[in-house]
């Protein structure tokens, strides 16, 4: 099934700071999520937190393996942003839906339409197959 994002959603996760898991973040600066994260952060002025299986840190944040690792007191999520492949995605939703994240970002070519549909059930603001580098324009970011 073809998501259709909601424009208005997609302003607001851009311009309301607050605090982004970015999975698939890692210290690759050939992959794309190592330059969105830097937008993500310098341009669009969120919190980002590094989420990728060693657990690294980027960009001199803090990285987890997890979203549950990530002390939920002292950084609450609003926007989990997914670069991983679209057969991983759908654990990593489930993991959003538990600790509580407001919002779930599908990078380019990212689909689970079983796992966005769990999101919207469980009540998260969901954008599929965009990124917010190239969104940016659109709202002068």
């Amino acid at each position: 099934m073809a998501q259709v994002n909601d424009r208005a959603v997609i302003e607001r996760l851009m311009r309301t700071k607050g605090t982004w898991a970015i999975v698939g973040l890692t210290t690759n600066e050939w992959r794309s999520a190592y330059d969105v994260a830097l937008y993500v952060r310098d341009r669009m002025g969120m919190e980002i937190i590094p989420v990728n299986l060693p657990g690294d840190d980027v960009h001199g944040e803090k990285g987890y393996r997890s979203l549950a690792e990530i002390p939920a007191e002292k950084h609450p999520i609003d926007v989990v942003e997914c670069f991983v492949n679209s057969q991983k995605v759908g654990p990593v939703i489930d993991q959003a839906i538990a600790v509580g994240a407001k919002a779930i970002w599908l990078q380019l070519g990212v689909f689970d339409d079983a796992a966005v549909a769990r999101a919207r059930a469980a009540g998260l603001d969901v954008v599929v197959n965009s990124c917010p580098a190239r969104e940016g324009w659109h709202f002068g970011l």
